[in-house]
């Protein structure tokens, strides 16, 4: 899952980056309205996290408007990536501006990690048109809340990133994923990717889940059949 975090204020980026990617999720970082439009104009992400309080770039004229003109400008290109907006600013009107303006949850700082976490499981859940918590597919049962997996009903054990690639590929049966959307989906910005490490979590997940859950279309991704 890839989420873009847009946040100016160095300390709280860097906890809930690290704190997130612990959790298996790919993270990229801005600081600012210019670099937050510029990235989601460019690049796909599942999930945006969104400060209000933002400025602009050092060297672009100010707009006033913060991250709410950065919402504002993403629904106004029709662009309907799900958004939580992170924010000090607890009065009402700020509120339903925020929703008003197509943010599709608004979260009060401070908060816990844990109910960050199930409100990103449930706007995600909504954004996919699903009404369970659970993936289930072909006897595997896929527990986006607390992490677990299990097959005709026997846990198995996944590490954080295997986790992430069976996810994507659970998420939308029959659909394929490339190699580059599935390491989209396992890396942040500066994070190192090794050559064949879809290759391996996809190994590992045949072994622990049956060699046929998940196939693969020689050159061009990997699926769970339908």
């Amino acid at each position: 899952m890839r989420l873009l975090l847009v946040e100016d204020d160095r300390m709280i980026g860097e906890s809930l980056r690290t704190t997130l990617r612990q959790e298996g999720y790919a993270v990229d970082w801005v600081r600012d309205t210019t670099a937050a439009q510029a990235t989601l104009g460019s690049e796909r992400f599942d999930l945006v996290l969104l400060d209000l309080g933002l400025p602009s770039a050092p060297d672009a004229a100010p707009t006033g408007e913060g991250g709410l003109g950065v919402l504002r400008w993403l629904r106004g290109r029709q662009d309907a990536t799900p958004v939580i907006v992170l924010t000090a600013r607890d009065a009402l009107g700020d509120r339903v501006s925020g929703l008003d303006a197509g943010a599709d949850d608004y979260l009060v700082k401070p908060f816990e990690l844990d109910e960050l976490n199930a409100r990103m499981r449930a706007v995600l859940r909504r954004h996919s048109g699903r009404a369970q918590s659970t993936l289930t597919h072909r006897g595997v049962t896929l527990d986006p809340a607390t992490r677990q997996v299990s097959k005709d009903g026997q846990p198995v054990l996944l590490s954080a990133r295997e986790f992430a690639v069976l996810e994507a590929l659970m998420t939308r049966p029959g659909a394929l994923l490339s190699r580059a959307q599935l390491e989209d989906r396992l890396y942040g910005w500066g994070e190192e990717i090794e050559s064949n490490a879809v290759s391996v979590y996809i190994h590992q997940l045949r072994r622990k889940l049956g060699a046929e859950f998940i196939q693969n279309m020689r050159g061009v991704g990997y699926f769970v059949p339908a």
